[in-house]
């Protein structure tokens, strides 16, 4: 499908009584003929995991390489579209015979290795819903995850689950199976390659259909516990679309994609959109290192290569060095996502690589990319690029008594996308309210605050809350100031995001101690010690202050703000407001 041209022409009625008003921008496009294109299941019906290997099966590439791993210790080992079909329906056998079918979830706490991606593939054809854990959380927010989704199998290696899990198992009743992708069965866990060997190979077609519950993504708030989005089967129209016309997958592809499986990413476009357009995807088992991924490209002829801002800076701080004698000639588009890239990423790209990086917009609630630098236009460094077709994106402001106004260009305020694309999630789990708030005048409001320039381009700006997002990890306050209050020294706790040149952002923490308690290194070192033991590294505070009393609002809630302009020195603004602030 070719992408159309970006239409400016107003909604109906909305805007012509002010002529300065950035419309918002729409597209000629049909939702109903990118998902004619899919596969569909056999009798009616849908299935992700079905059009990603199956339907490859059916054309006839069931020997080519869907998945390429790397071992980190220089393990390798390829699996064909036709061998991955087979896995996952032994998964989805095995799921039923253990009582697990439509609507259970099914939790991966698990890095870069095959059983994740078997994982996800025949979850999704038992009809069972995969929600993917960051394998780097410490045991707390690895507990409330499971606890939330209410997880009836947990597939996840022996280090982990002895970490993480077992201590807490008492407390997670629904979890009644735990299946180890390294381990021997025992008193309460299988072993994973035990049930897929017990299983048969061929499976009757899914019996799913395009809204039944497909994926559950935990992403943090600025208060309250994590929120869980749900996605339907329906996404992957947008997957396998965006796929093609963003990131360029063409069938027979090496695409490679460095997102963490435990996020959105590393499941939307680390399994289904390569998949369902036919690509082999590479998975690197290790953890980032330069001349690592330089040779990988080199190696492997990366032919799509979508990455994080997080690496491509550290990539740029290692210098032109580790790229010189690496032969890139095989890549043809690489794409950032995560965070926004700054315009000297795109530049460096250029000139290092032959290629510039292609940044994209999109959250755990869209489910696919949503504005981009699409590969058909020159890319504008800095900018988010312009929404793809189907998607009709606009700036505006809240009016406080409900709905929305539209802002000119150039004018800074929350982007919102009108609703009805494939993958918008179908909800928070078990947060009807805090899914409604999210959308207003028939338009989703994204939390993220960017302006439109003349030409129908996208520029962020900033979050309007307070989640912060570091090395592309979005993290809300609420969870590590929780942690740091267990600790016996601590009074109160509140936490920003301090710009960091690599990152994006770290976290910090602001701590005010109780009165038998005095500041000291050991004390910060004991604290910050104490919250990556419960939360692990990728969430805990990096640095972190003392104060003899946070700023808060009348009803005791931390000013988040206002820490963050002391971290800038910057001015806090008139404390008249702020004495009265109650949200």
């Amino acid at each position: 499908m070719d992408k159309t041209t970006i239409n400016h022409s107003p909604s109906p009625g909305a805007l012509a009584s002010d002529p300065k008003v950035a419309e918002p921008v729409r597209t000629e496009f049909s939702w109903a003929a990118a998902r004619a294109e899919l596969d569909g299941l056999p009798g009616g019906g849908l299935n992700i995991a079905w059009e990603a290997v199956d339907r490859q099966v059916r054309a006839g590439r069931g020997e080519a390489t869907a998945l390429r791993w790397l071992g980190k210790t220089g393990e390798r080992r390829e699996f064909s579209y036709a061998e991955l079909a087979r896995l996952s329906d032994r998964f989805a056998n095995g799921l039923e015979r253990l009582g697990v079918g439509r609507g259970d979830r099914v939790c991966a706490l698990i890095g870069r290795v095959p059983d994740l991606y078997i994982t996800a593939l025949g979850t999704l054809k038992a009809g069972a819903v995969f929600c993917p854990l960051f394998s780097a959380f410490g045991p707390e927010p690895v507990r409330v995850r499971l606890a939330r989704s209410r997880a009836r199998v947990l597939v996840t290696t022996t280090l982990l689950y002895e970490r993480k899990v077992r201590a807490q198992r008492a407390g997670l009743p629904d979890l009644a199976h735990v299946l180890l992708a390294d381990g021997e069965d025992g008193a309460d866990v299988r072993a994973f390659q035990g049930l897929l060997d017990a299983e048969p190979d061929d499976r009757a077609p899914p019996r799913t259909t395009a809204e039944d519950w497909a994926l559950l993504h935990f992403t943090s708030g600025t208060t309250g516990l994590p929120k869980g989005a749900i996605h339907v089967h329906d996404a992957v129209t947008a997957h396998r679309l965006t796929g093609r016309s963003i990131l360029d997958l063409r069938p027979g592809d090496v695409f490679w994609c460095t997102a963490d499986p435990g996020w959105v990413t590393g499941v939307s476009y680390g399994i289904i959109a390569p998949l369902t357009n036919g690509a082999t995807l590479v998975v690197d088992e290790a953890e980032f290192d330069v001349r690592r991924w330089y040779a990988i490209l080199e190696r492997e002829r990366v032919n799509v290569w979508y990455t994080a801002p997080t690496a491509i800076r550290l990539l740029m701080k290692a210098g032109p060095e580790p790229a010189r004698g690496h032969d890139l000639s095989a890549l043809r588009l690489a794409a950032s996502v995560g965070e926004p890239l700054h315009a000297e990423g795109v530049l460096w790209g250029e000139e290092h690589l032959g290629q510039p990086f292609h940044d994209t917009w999109w959250q755990t609630e869209t489910g696919a990319i949503m504005i981009a630098n699409d590969p058909g236009h020159p890319v504008r460094p800095g900018s988010m690029g312009q929404p793809l077709p189907g998607i009709e994106a606009a700036i505006v402001r809240r009016r406080p008594e409900g709905g929305v106004e539209f802002l000119a260009s150039d004018e800074e305020g929350e982007l919102a996308l009108r609703v009805g694309w494939p993958s918008m999630f179908r909800g928070y789990l078990d947060d009807e309210e805090r899914y409604r708030a999210c959308f207003a005048d028939g338009w989703y409001l994204s939390g993220d605050l960017a302006r439109r320039d003349a030409d129908g381009y996208f520029w962020f700006v900033g979050r309007s809350d307070d989640v912060i997002k570091t090395a592309g990890h979005l993290i809300g306050p609420f969870e590590v100031e929780s942690v740091l209050l267990e600790h016996p020294a601590v009074a109160e706790a509140g936490m920003i995001g301090k710009p960091d040149d690599y990152a994006g952002q770290i976290v910090k923490a602001f701590v005010a101690l109780k009165p038998d308690y005095v500041a000291s290194d050991a004390l910060r070192k004991e604290l910050i010690g104490f919250a990556r033991t419960r939360l692990g590294p990728a969430v805990a505070p990096r640095e972190l202050e003392f104060m003899t009393d946070l700023p808060k609002t009348r009803s005791g809630k931390i000013l988040r703000r206002l820490l963050r302009a002391r971290e800038l020195g910057l001015p806090p603004g008139d404390l008249s407001t702020v004495e009265g602030e109650e949200t």
